[in-house]
């Protein structure tokens, strides 16, 4: 189960390292059911990728996995056109990673956007690895 004290955790870890990168960005924590857990918004973060930082972990909870292993189903000449259009709409670039527990149970996702593509990744990553932590 996803606590809010470990959703807090995650959500300081990807702040420090979006704050060492010296980019503000969005970052969702949400739990197993994809419901918002905790959020924060770095002052200077683009009010656009709000939605994309809560569709990023929403994307990777509804899948338990990475956003951006998703690309090659959606991808043009993928097999499954449209698929980042179901689910009322999927997020299939880097940024969202799913969130597991010391026995593999998925517990949550960290979605992050407000930077490039791989820093939203890199950010991300920091984030969960506080899971460990």
């Amino acid at each position: 189960m996803l606590t809010l004290k470990t959703a807090r955790t995650l959500l300081a870890a990807g702040e420090k390292r979006a704050s060492d990168l010296n980019i503000p960005v969005n970052i969702a924590v949400l739990d197993a059911g994809a419901h918002l857990a905790a959020f924060g918004r770095m002052d200077g973060a683009v009010l656009g990728a709000i939605e994309i930082a809560i569709n990023k972990a929403r994307t990777s909870v509804l899948f338990a996995a990475p956003t951006e292993v998703l690309w090659d189903y959606a991808r043009p000449g993928g097999t499954s056109p449209g698929f980042e259009t179901s689910n009322g709409g999927l997020t299939v670039f880097a940024g969202g990673l799913p969130l597991f527990d010391g026995t593999g149970a998925l517990i949550g996702a960290v979605g992050v956007s407000g930077g490039s593509v791989a820093q939203d990744f890199d950010i991300a990553t920091a984030a969960v690895a506080a899971l460990g932590a």
